[in-house]
C-alpha cells in the first residue's frame, strides 16, 4: 500500500495534517503486521502440504502411516486460515455483493461500506472474546498425538480476530478521513485516491 507523503511535523500542523499523519503512521505499522501474518500463513500452507504429502507418502509407499501429520495439518490450516482471513480483511480481498452498491449514490455507498466494517470488526471481537473463552478453558487439556495445549489450536482464531477487529477499524478510520479503502476487485488501489464518497 503506497502511503501519502508525511505530513510535515511542527507547530504550524493542522487537525487534518495530524489525522492523516496518525493513519498514515498507523496503516505502516498495520502493513508490516499483515505482511508478518500473510508469510506465517504461507509458511503453515506450504508445511501443511509438506506434511501431508509425506502422511501419503509413509502410509502407501512405506507402510508406515505416522500419527502426528494430520493433527499437525489441521493446526497448521487453523493458522493459514485466520491469519490469512485478517489479512484479506484488511486489503478488501474477501468477495462481497455490491449491486446495490453500484446503483446508490457515493456517500450512501460509503454509508453501507462502513456498516459492513463495523460488522465484520464486530465479529472479529467475537472471535477474541469466544475464541479467548475456549483457548484459556481447553489450555490444560493435552492433544493427544502432539502433547501440545488443545487451547493452542485456538490462539489463531484469537489473533486473527484482534488483527480483523483492527483492520476493520483501521478502514473505517481510513473511509472516514476520505481515503481510499481497498475492496474486491480493486486493481493495484492507492491511497492517494479519495474515499468512496
Amino acid at each position: 500500500m503506497r502511503l501519502p507523503a508525511r505530513a510535515p511535523r511542527g507547530p504550524g500542523l493542522s487537525g487534518e495534517d495530524a489525522m492523516l499523519s496518525g493513519l498514515a503512521a498507523l496503516a505502516r505499522a498495520f502493513g508490516v503486521v499483515a505482511r508478518i501474518a500473510l508469510w506465517i500463513a504461507g509458511t503453515c500452507l506450504v508445511l501443511m502440504t509438506a506434511f501431508v504429502a509425506w502422511q501419503v507418502f509413509a502410509r502407501y509407499v512405506l507402510g508406515q502411516p505416522q500419527t502426528w501429520t494430520e493433527p499437525l495439518a489441521v493446526l497448521l490450516m487453523g493458522w493459514f486460515i485466520f491469519l490469512g482471513a485478517a489479512v484479506g480483511t484488511r486489503d478488501g480481498y474477501h468477495l462481497s455483493f455490491d449491486v446495490l452498491l453500484s446503483v446508490l449514490p457515493l456517500r450512501v455507498g460509503a454509508v453501507f461500506q462502513t456498516i459492513s466494517d463495523v460488522v465484520v470488526g464486530c465479529f472479529g471481537a467475537g472471535m477474541v472474546w469466544f475464541g479467548g473463552e475456549l483457548m484459556v478453558g481447553t489450555w490444560g487439556a493435552p492433544m493427544p498425538t502432539l502433547g501440545l495445549p488443545t487451547g493452542f489450536a485456538l490462539v489463531p482464531v484469537v489473533l486473527g480476530g484482534v488483527m480483523v477487529t483492527l483492520f476493520s477499524i483501521e478502514r473505517v478510520l481510513r473511509r472516514a478521513a476520505g481515503l481510499h479503502t481497498a475492496r474486491f476487485g480493486d486493481e493495484h488501489p492507492s491511497d492517494e485516491q479519495p474515499a468512496e464518497g
